[in-house]
């Protein structure tokens, strides 16, 4: 089976994480490398999260570290994730490091010296791929597709009105850059992410597959705590961005023109989805509209047991 040659670059966080350890397991997929960007937390965090959450992998990927600081505006960082981006569950200590170059630079090395065109999944903020793709514009021509995780179609969570989603708001000029591309993206919003959710009493059942069945249910646990009375379940954002390249067929998307808000004194930052074609505008982006919950939960159980089967034959 040939498989589907990926960079991630994500900014850890308990859904990265679990994006992660999806990603990580599917013989569908080959994770060329791991670029590291600010925005949960700072990249020095958001960096040694990402270490360590291969630690409990078992794995070994090339990682890099790339910036905190949007374009033009002031950085910004979630506080839903503790202090350190990844409280909760307890982590290891890194078993490798960081390479010695940057998250840019990274990304150009592994596109240039890729045989064939390669998927980026950006799961955090779009920092690194735009100055990536302002940096090396001849090598945009071997990115296959973009499938991130976020803006929204409908509502957000950031900004004045929370009508912007916050991987996109955080650095919206760096977000206006990617979407105007010419790159085809893939664009999990925060409005169909939020059906991504796995049911609070759902959770123990993740424990029964070994160690990192036990890590993804304590990242659950933590990342669960502030949704409990108002909402059915856990979301796991950035998990959706990989599991779209696993099996598409769980999702319903339609092809549109988005736009980023760059003025609006209320709304800038907000993904604004021309849903009828009114704009004129040909669509620039692929956008998921739903998915199915339960076999997105099924995929997630399927990891984990991979995981635990190869720790059983060690």
């Amino acid at each position: 089976m040939k498989k589907i040659p990926i960079i991630i670059d994500c900014d850890p966080g308990h859904d990265d994480a679990i994006a992660l350890v999806l990603a990580l397991s599917d013989e569908k997929l080959d994770v060329k490398a791991i670029t590291v960007v600010g925005g949960n937390q700072p990249v020095e965090k958001t960096g040694q999260n990402t270490l360590r959450i291969l630690a409990i992998l078992g794995k070994q990927v090339p990682v890099a570290f790339g910036t905190s600081t949007p374009l033009l505006v002031k950085p910004y960082h979630a506080q839903v994730h503790g202090e350190s981006g990844l409280d909760g569950p307890k982590m290891p200590e890194p078993i490798q490091k960081q390479l010695d170059i940057s998250a840019v630079e990274l990304l150009a090395k592994t596109v240039e010296e890729s045989n064939e065109p390669i998927t980026l999944v950006p799961t955090g903020t779009l920092m690194n791929i735009a100055i990536f793709l302002l940096s090396y514009p001849h090598l945009k021509s071997k990115i296959k597709q973009i499938s991130m995780m976020g803006g929204s179609a409908v509502s957000g969570c950031s900004g004045p009105g929370d009508v912007a989603e916050f991987n996109v708001w955080v650095d919206y000029h760096a977000s206006h850059i990617v979407f105007h591309s010419g790159i085809p993206i893939i664009m999990h919003g925060y409005d169909v992410t939020n059906k991504a959710v796995i049911p609070y009493e759902h959770n123990e059942k993740f424990r029964e597959h070994g160690k990192v069945g036990i890590f993804v249910a304590d990242l659950l646990d933590f990342f669960g705590k502030p949704f409990r009375g108002h909402w059915p379940g856990t979301p796991i954002h950035d998990a959706c961005a990989i599991a779209w390249l696993i099996a598409p067929e769980i999702f319903e998307t339609k092809k549109v023109h988005v736009a980023i808000d760059l003025d609006g004194e209320w709304t800038y930052g907000a993904t604004v989805v021309d849903f009828t074609g009114e704009s004129g505008q040909s669509p620039n982006a692929e956008v998921v509209f739903d998915i199915d919950r339960d076999r997105f939960e099924e995929m997630l159980h399927s990891a984990c047991k991979t995981y635990e089967e190869k720790e059983r034959q060690l």
